[in-house]
């Protein structure tokens, strides 16, 4: 029997630490404390040399049990859909009308945090209603 493996999930973007802290937001996850001797992330950034300035940045359940979400920073934009997307679970056990105001509750306040709905697919019979949605650097991501 094979083992389970943990895994982290990692997002090329353009600024890790900014979309760390929208994620935190999303999933209810923590950044990490900065470093030994810096008071803040931005006072550890600003030591280096500026190249360097923030090429990764994590965060993490507070609870363990989650995997950990790595953003990485790559020179390129994003050109197309994106190839993975995460189902961000907020209506589990929800149907019907309270699934689809649980759903737009959490959808509105993440577009308060710079998130964009795309759409909202209604529940058709087969599957119940899910928001398909952007974070603030267009990555596509689904409330379910």
């Amino acid at each position: 029997m094979a083992s389970i493996k943990e895994f982290q999930v990692t997002v090329d973007c353009a600024e890790p630490q900014r979309l760390a802290a929208f994620w935190c937001e999303v999933l209810g996850y923590v950044l990490p404390p900065p470093p030994e001797g810096f008071a803040s992330w931005d006072a550890f950034n600003a030591s280096g040399p500026t190249e360097d300035e923030t090429r990764y940045f994590a965060c993490s359940d507070p609870t363990g049990v989650g995997p950990r979400v790595l953003f990485q920073r790559v020179p390129e934009g994003k050109v197309v859909k994106n190839r993975v997307h995460l189902d961000v679970r907020v209506g589990t056990g929800l149907v019907g009308e309270e699934r689809l105001a649980t759903l737009q509750a959490e959808c509105d306040r993440l577009v308060a945090l710079g998130a964009t709905c795309l759409r909202v697919l209604h529940a058709d019979g087969v599957n119940e209603s899910c928001i398909n949605m952007q974070d603030i650097e267009g990555n596509e991501f689904c409330l379910d």
